[in-house]
């Protein structure tokens, strides 16, 4: 079965196909078909006005119908379309979200804080790894971080906070709302094993890619503070030229280390696994369960 799910972000909107097929133990095997991302960076509106222009929502729909036509080109039987931070906070979302059914049909769902944080533990990865550790999810966005702490084979607690990369370009983010995601962290992952960090989002897999490292090896504390470090002493320009990045990743990717070193520093993890999955992955999980009902 072929299914497909829309991630509208703050920085970009995600279109992933994907096709799902069950063993005789019915066991089921995700396989990605297709991925495609578009920069629109509607957060960059919002964060700076309330509302999204005109420009930005003639954008969004023009992807939306580009979106559409994959869609119906790989013959996608079920799509769930979720729309995170920036549409949560705009002033002009429900047309938005009344414009785009009217053109393409596209029914868009503005998820909280805390479902985006329950759809991305839906990709079940610290399952699969070892029982000896604690697992906090990291998921980090242009408008918010969604964290997930994971520990004895249950979840144990999932949080949102504004505290996203478009909002720390923007200068948006508060002493005080560090303070509480510190303290929220530091806190309820307190005399639990040893935290491992599982991170999810753009940013960390791009660090991921230039490291280098082997597919399913964790990348070190000290190795994210050096890329850190890096990317914080070179322009804009030369993250573009040197470290072959997209402009709508080098200018973001610099506040999102910031964000995973912050909470695996809080939560005392001294490595993160970077499995390549996010909200869409999490969403065709979801649609999956509803389709086998």
């Amino acid at each position: 079965m072929k299914l497909a799910a829309i991630d509208i972000g703050s920085n970009a909107a995600r279109l992933l196909i994907t096709e799902v097929t069950e063993d005789e133990n019915n066991k089921a095997t995700f396989t990605k078909l297709s991925l495609v991302r578009v920069p629109i960076r509607l957060g960059f509106d919002v964060f700076d006005t309330g509302k999204i222009s005109d420009r930005r929502i003639n954008l969004l729909l023009h992807t939306m119908k580009g979106f559409l036509n994959l869609t119906n080109a790989f013959e996608v039987k079920a799509m769930k379309t979720c729309a995170t931070s920036a549409m949560r906070d705009a002033s002009n979302s429900k047309e938005i979200i009344s414009l785009v059914k009217e053109k393409t049909g596209i029914d868009i769902e503005v998820i909280s804080g805390s479902q985006e944080a329950s759809l991305v533990f839906e990709n079940h990865i610290a399952e699969n790894l070892d029982k000896e550790h604690s697992y906090l999810y990291i998921d980090v966005g242009g408008g918010s971080t969604e964290l997930t702490f994971f520990s004895n084979n249950e979840m144990i607690f999932k949080d949102s906070f504004n505290i996203g990369t478009i909002r720390l370009l923007k200068n948006q983010v508060t002493d005080s709302l560090w303070d509480d995601m510190k303290l929220d962290i530091k806190s309820k992952t307190k005399g639990f094993k040893t935290v491992t960090a599982i991170g999810s989002g753009g940013n960390i897999n791009k660090v991921f890619s230039i490291s280098k490292r082997k597919e399913g090896k964790p990348l070190s504390m000290d190795l994210i503070r050096d890329y850190y470090k890096e990317l914080s002493n070179v322009s804009l320009q030369d993250r573009i030229k040197i470290y072959k990045l997209k402009e709508d990743r080098a200018d973001v990717i610099v506040p999102a280390l910031k964000i995973y070193l912050s909470a695996m520093r809080w939560a005392g993890a001294s490595e993160i696994y970077v499995p390549k999955i996010g909200l869409a992955d999490g969403l065709v999980h979801h649609l999956w369960e509803e389709q086998k009902v």
